[in-house]
């Protein structure tokens, strides 16, 4: 961010009472419908977390998301990367928001989780689903590594 452009502290303030706001909210609503969180277990947590590190990668970094992060970003969106505008004012703030997997990842969690509570199947069929797909995407990141580095271990091997 440049020095010309504040940081819009009111747009952050008003980012962080909607999602305070959706919380409680959907705690709530939790409480209304009879729908208290079941207990999680540890494979709960490891779950959720890899969804999340999916879908916020997905919604930061994908082509087929980009259509939500072209508005606050400078220029065109496309594979992720991209810098948030500097207007300091709340489309800043939503830029910072969808080109940070960190920042989107916190409001993924908090979806991930109240879906899970709300609409337990389908939230049980949602974050298994990206879980899955974040695990495919450690394994092909995985095993492209290990097919490189073994094929230059075999060039190595030729050269000698």
């Amino acid at each position: 961010m440049t020095t010309a452009t504040r940081a819009p502290h009111s747009a952050y303030a008003a980012i962080m009472g909607t999602f305070a706001a959706g919380i409680a909210g959907a705690g709530l609503l939790a409480r209304a419908l009879g729908r208290d969180p079941e207990e999680h277990r540890p494979i709960d947590l490891a779950v959720i977390g890899l969804a999340t590190f999916k879908a916020a990668r997905t919604l930061a970094r994908d082509e087929v998301t980009s259509f939500i992060r072209e508005p606050f970003v400078e220029g065109e969106a496309h594979e992720g990367g991209e810098d948030p505008v500097e207007s300091g004012d709340l489309r800043q703030a939503i830029g910072e928001l969808v080109t940070c997997t960190r920042c989107a990842g916190t409001w993924v969690a908090a979806g991930l989780t109240t879906t899970q509570v709300l609409a337990p199947r389908f939230g049980r069929l949602l974050t298994w689903s990206l879980a899955a797909a974040g695990a495919n995407d450690f394994l092909q990141g995985g095993f492209a590594a290990l097919t490189h580095k073994s094929n230059e271990l075999q060039r190595r091997a030729g050269d000698d």
